[in-house]
């Protein structure tokens, strides 16, 4: 099959960001009124999440360096529910992929999969906590807001998540996915901010560029309140290909460092996740590699049309069945049909897409990056009409190594 020539475009974002990420830890401890539930010497547990969050070692290192200040002692603890295979030297390994370590952030860093149960909510969900967080003397939920990649509410991804789910370890995390994460986030939350010693917030929002864009700091009666003023932030500032209907979309990367679900289903289509309405409309889905941060948890897989041999081969299937186990969602670990190359993928992608003797193909880094993209030279005519998009480079062809992958990178 002939391929379709290529041409580099990029995208423009609003660019604002925090350029001092320390000072702005710094001030979101003090906004939050931290020094005045602190006794010296306390304890005090700093969640670290399995997201992809812009200079999160800087973030972290900031506030122990914030809470030893006030004459605490600060300890970090993996807050990620059944992620990293659900075991603590798993979960210690995902933060050490991120760049965070007891060197990097100052603190020791105590992983353990062992809960606690904090009571039940009143729908009758239970409701259990990491046991060394709980048994702390103070908390600080430290995450990223952003839009869920399953469901939609006034509440999603951010500090209640990471109090339900992430410090819910595995059995807090299967608990919820078991009855809805839309309603009962918020309410397993709210228990633990009842029942355990919950001291602040740390809710970071990030730009399309993935920086820093907001540190927020808020005291643990806020907590709700401020997962819902900052999603309707993160919600507007997410990246999106500008496309809404194409026969092949090509994704370099997969990986849990970049969405929870590997691929963000905000950007390549909730259909595919929930069903309802194909917007946008992406008729073939070819991933073709998987990031080494994921440790081989391709979670999210399942939502490709085509994947390669070098991606399946890398698969921790242990680790992504728990994922998916745990979140009681099977389809996301499905192995989609896999091919020895690139080259042999996308023909099988634009074949089975019934693309046009002019195919509408863009090729992506991952659905986290979206500044550049490659794409076909029928999409040309809407990014001339867009002024948010400029052209690169003049339509090329597709090139490919002796093996049968794509040469280049994004």
């Amino acid at each position: 099959m002939d391929m379709p020539r290529l041409a580099r475009i990029r995208q423009r974002f609003p660019a604002e960001a925090i350029d001092d990420v320390p000072a702005a830890v710094h001030a979101a401890v003090a906004e939050s009124g931290m020094a005045t539930r602190l006794q010296p010497g306390a304890q005090v547990a700093i969640t670290a999440g399995s997201r992809g969050i812009a200079r999160i070692p800087t973030i972290l290192a900031a506030l122990v360096s914030s809470l030893r200040g006030l004459g605490a002692e600060p300890f970090v603890v993996p807050a990620m529910g059944s992620h990293g295979g659900a075991t603590a030297e798993g979960q210690r390994s995902v933060l050490a992929g991120y760049g965070i370590t007891e060197t990097t952030v100052g603190a020791p860093i105590r992983a353990t999969m062992e809960v606690v149960q904090l009571g039940t909510t009143p729908q009758g969900v239970p409701v259990y906590m990491d046991r060394n967080a709980a048994q702390a003397d103070g908390i600080v939920v430290a995450g990223r807001v952003k839009p869920h990649t399953g469901f939609r509410a006034s509440i999603e991804s951010g500090l209640c998540k990471m109090l339900a789910i992430g410090l819910g370890k595995q059995r807090g995390a299967e608990a919820i996915h078991a009855r809805g994460l839309a309603e009962h986030i918020p309410a397993v939350a709210a228990v633990a901010i009842e029942s355990a010693p919950v001291a602040m917030g740390l809710a970071i929002v990030e730009n399309s560029y993935e920086q820093p864009y907001r540190i927020v700091g808020t005291p643990p009666e806020r907590i709700h309140e401020t997962d819902r003023e900052l999603l309707v932030t993160a919600k507007e500032l997410l990246p999106r290909i500008p496309f809404e209907d194409l026969d092949v979309l090509i994704v370099d990367w997969l990986g849990k460092n970049i969405s929870g679900s590997g691929m963000d289903p905000n950007v390549i289509g909730l259909w595919r996740r929930l069903g309802g309405e194909r917007c946008p409309d992406y008729r073939r889905i070819f991933v073709r590699d998987i990031t080494p941060e994921s440790h081989g948890n391709a979670l999210g897989v399942g939502w490709a049309d085509f994947t390669t041999r070098r991606l399946v081969e890398q698969i921790d299937y242990d680790a992504m069945y728990m994922n998916c186990l745990t979140a009681n969602a099977p389809d996301v670990g499905r192995v989609p049909i896999t091919l020895d190359n690139d080259r042999v993928a996308v023909a099988a992608a634009l074949k089975t897409a019934g693309a046009a003797d002019t195919p509408r193909l863009a090729r992506v880094h991952s659905t986290l990056q979206l500044e550049h993209l490659s794409v076909s030279e029928a999409l040309l005519p809407e990014v001339a009409a867009n002024p948010q998009v400029e052209v690169l480079s003049a339509p090329a062809p597709m090139e490919f190594d002796a093996a049968g992958n794509l040469v280049g990178d994004l």
